[in-house]
């Protein structure tokens, strides 16, 4: 195909392979989401297996969300450069590999390194997965119904991770919660190729090493700072010196975007409201989501005695919400827009974490349902509507970038969840009030995003600006 030339993924794909695309591409971001979640439940048999202790299995948890997150800016550059097909592509082999080596490590250093790698083959998979559905789906309505059914695939995978992971933990054995991908991964690639169109590509897109760099160093030094918080203490040198520095890596970040030619993550996309609302809003429920998730797992655990198996069950209620939220706050989106509906999935969110808080030090069962259910429901009703805001306000050249950004930033929250959740508990002089303490700071957390939904995201999409790169 050559310059100027409209690609094949701009034609509606006709009668019912208009799903097939679909289908492909949320195969793959199914595998990446649902490795998120899946090891949680592992954690006390990890620790047990490979005789280590608690900070350190938080590192095999952690470390595949900082590598995904500190790349996916990297991820969304090359896929606006060589196309996001063939980087979505590479990606999933990528990741198929590590997850290889995963369920063959070891010792828990060579688990890390391997989680590590999943998590620059996700970090290839994730902006190619939003940047091809908007390549294949063109109109609003469409675009709505596929950024709904992804946004659902988050939900599902996320909150079925825990109940997956807890069945092989409990049958075949934890490694092969990691044996799990090679199939997927097969299946994704030969979906993929046969029925996504080769993408359109930027070959003035560079990848901007320096900033990546500095974006490593900020994700790197939160994580440690919250990771190591509860093994050494919130005010040990390593703890305090790592979230001093910090800002620092932050400023070098955003001076390096200032002076670059060719940024990683260009200035002036962040000056739109609903782009930079958007991406913090995805920080923020990614934040209290996962953090939820992590936490409850270890207290269904630690406190209630039950296993890998039961406490995915126990989880379960959450799946049961994010089955269908993500997928109805999109179609109610075309009759209401999206800030109602980011709104008011916030706030249920937070209604729920606030509801496993006053349930009390030792609840029953029942009395932790509804706030589980409220919090998948919550978290993935926002989703659609979060996700529909930054990719409308960023122009198509920079489209994988966007999506990158706004993935960046939620993986950043996921990480800082889990670790600030880790922490809390080792560090409290009872487990139980750490729990309800970790869900205290989630609540907070909605509450803040349903804030800046109000300001930030608009009640129609915005437009978006054209541009036509050169074709795959």
């Amino acid at each position: 195909m050559t310059r100027g030339t409209s690609p094949p993924a701009q034609r509606r794909p006709p009668g019912n392979s208009r799903l097939a695309p679909l289908f492909a591409v949320c195969v793959g971001y199914f595998m990446v989401i649902l490795d998120v979640t899946a090891v949680n439940v592992a954690v006390p048999v990890l620790e047990r297996d490979l005789g280590t202790s608690l900070t350190a299995v938080q590192w095999v948890t952690n470390g595949y969300t900082l590598t995904f997150a500190a790349l996916l800016l990297t991820g969304g550059a090359l896929g606006d450069r060589l196309g996001n097909r063939r980087v979505f592509c590479a990606g999933v082999v990528l990741f198929s590999a590590a997850s290889a080596a995963c369920g063959l490590a070891p010792d828990v250093v060579v688990l890390t390194v391997a989680r590590l790698l999943e998590g620059v083959g996700a970090a290839l998979i994730v902006p190619g997965s939003l940047a091809l559905l908007q390549q294949v789906y063109r109109s609003p309505d469409d675009r709505a119904r596929a950024f709904g059914l992804w946004g659902s695939m988050a939900g599902i995978a996320a909150s079925a991770g825990p109940l997956l992971g807890g069945l092989l933990v409990s049958t075949v054995g934890w490694r092969w919660v990691f044996f799990v991908n090679l199939p997927v991964g097969v299946l994704c690639i030969l979906l993929t190729l046969r029925h996504v169109p080769a993408s359109p590509r930027n070959p003035g897109r560079s990848v901007d090493w320096p900033a990546q760099c500095a974006l490593v160093a900020f994700v790197t030094l939160l994580t440690t700072a919250l990771n190591e918080a509860g093994r050494l203490g919130w005010t040990a040198p390593l703890v305090l010196t790592a979230a001093a520095l910090c800002p620092v890596a932050a400023a070098l970040f955003a001076l390096r975007e200032h002076l670059a030619r060719s940024p990683a993550l260009p200035l002036p996309l962040l000056a739109s409201r609903p782009l930079a609302g958007g991406a913090a809003i995805g920080l923020l429920f990614n934040f209290a989501f996962y953090g939820m998730v992590f936490t409850a797992s270890l207290y269904f655990q630690h406190e209630r005695g039950l296993s890998a198996l039961h406490t995915g069950l126990a989880l379960f209620p959450a799946v049961a919400m994010s089955m269908f939220a993500s997928a109805l706050s999109g179609r109610l989106a075309r009759r209401t827009g999206h800030r109602p509906l980011v709104i008011t999935g916030m706030l249920v969110g937070a209604a729920g974490l606030a509801g496993w808080v006053a349930a009390g030090a030792d609840p029953p069962y029942l009395l932790l349902v509804v706030p589980m259910m409220a919090t998948g429901f919550g978290t993935s009703f926002a989703l659609t509507g979060a996700t529909s805001t930054v990719m409308a306000a960023a122009p198509e050249s920079h489209a994988g970038t966007a999506s990158a950004l706004f993935n960046t930033t939620r993986q950043i929250g996921s990480a800082a969840g889990v670790a600030l959740g880790g922490s809390l508990l080792a560090s409290a002089q009872d487990f139980t009030d750490g729990v309800r303490l970790s869900m205290a700071v989630g609540a907070a957390a909605y509450l803040v995003a349903a804030g800046l939904a109000a300001r930030c995201v608009p009640r129609q999409a915005p437009p978006r600006p054209p541009a036509r790169p050169a074709a795959e």
